[in-house]
């Protein structure tokens, strides 16, 4: 398969060698958001890496749900796991995964949990980390420096046994979106006075941006965000019929038609990224990361829907490119719903034509 005019050329197959500075800056003690696990749910493993020699695209093993991850300066990555709050710091070379913390205040009931991750838009000069987690009562973003106590930003998100969202990115303008989800009651995505089903736009503080929080409504259960020069696009994951690929306008509701309707058996989207005009959706109960090109005006092209990872590596949810054109993709075969096999869960890094002969894009 050929994606024209998308990857950049990998790197070398050198040691890993970090491209700018990775330094967790300890700030003050705000207060809790909940008190931390004594100790790891059962069955969490510890993290590994990629095996001397074995499959290249695996760059960590042995995680339990992985969710949220962001790209850092260095070129590594931190991971979030959706059941133990666990944040852990990934490397391209394939380097053993180091455990940063744990997120406290977690619960997991129903398809909750740590959902999302993403940095300060000054993350070099503040070193911080923002999360969208659900607690006992709602859902909310946090944020903290590694290492630190998490501070309160965005709360009062419903939360329900299903449909909570997680969606969180920092946009090209300095702000949070955050994608919710309807909590299992589709009428509050309507109400223009709910947090749920609704993709949000705050400051870094949680301050409205604009008239008010919600920049469009009527979703479903907004479980990833990505961007481009030109538009903001949602994945929105459905209970019941095809999940839905979206442009989000500001001001829009999602009961317009969508860009991509993913059938049920081929959806479950989990994670999106977008770049020169080709958008990687990744798929839990599809198995594999869609692949649609976009035509200039940012529809999609006739007959120009694809696919990577078919079956490969079984449920897969966050998709993120990284500077250098690689994929990154995490497994979510521990979640109760998939199989999980050797190794799982795991952290892909998929990297481009012509740098990875084994690469499967």
């Amino acid at each position: 398969m050929v994606l024209t005019g998308l990857l950049l050329s990998a790197c070398g197959d050198g040691g890993y060698e970090p491209s700018g500075p990775f330094r967790p800056l300890p700030e003050g003690a705000p207060p809790k958001v909940g008190p931390p696990p004594t100790s790891l749910p059962p069955g969490s493993a510890q993290p590994g890496s990629g095996e001397e020699g074995g499959d290249p695209n695996v760059v960590a093993t042995g995680l339990t749900v992985p969710t949220g991850l962001v790209l850092l300066p260095d070129g590594s990555a931190i991971v979030g796991e959706r059941e133990t709050g666990r944040l852990l710091q990934v490397f391209p070379d394939r380097s053993p995964a180091k455990e940063l913390m744990v997120v406290p205040g977690v619960d997991t009931a129903g398809d909750g949990g740590l959902l999302g991750l993403a940095l300060s838009p000054t993350f070099l000069e503040d070193g911080l980390l923002f999360a969208y987690i659900s607690t006992a009562t709602d859902n909310r973003v946090v944020r903290f420096p590694i290492g630190g106590t998490p501070n309160p930003v965005l709360t009062g998100i419903p939360r329900g046994e299903v449909g909570n969202g997680g969606a969180l990115m920092t946009g090209l303008d300095g702000n949070l979106y955050v994608g919710t989800g309807d909590a299992g009651n589709p009428a509050l995505a309507a109400d223009p006075a709910s947090l749920a089903g609704k993709v949000l736009r705050v400051d870094v503080f949680g301050r409205a941006v604009g008239d008010g929080p919600v920049f469009s409504r009527g979703h479903r259960d907004v479980t990833a965000l990505c961007q481009d020069e030109e538009r903001l696009y949602a994945t929105d994951e459905a209970q019941q019929g095809p999940d839905e690929f979206d442009v989000v306008p500001e001001g829009g509701d999602a009961a317009a038609p969508p860009l991509v309707a993913v059938p049920a058996e081929e959806g479950g989207l989990g994670g999106c990224a977008v770049a020169n005009g080709t958008v990687f959706l990744g798929a839990l109960d599809g198995e594999r990361v869609h692949v649609v090109t976009l035509d200039q005006e940012g529809r999609p092209l006739e007959d120009a829907t694809e696919e990577v990872l078919g079956g490969r590596y079984g449920r897969l949810r966050t998709v993120v490119l990284d500077a250098e054109g690689a994929l990154w993709v995490t497994t979510s075969n521990k979640d109760g719903v998939g199989t999980p096999g050797e190794g799982d869960d795991k952290v892909l890094r998929i990297r481009p034509p012509g740098g990875q002969p084994q690469s499967p894009l």
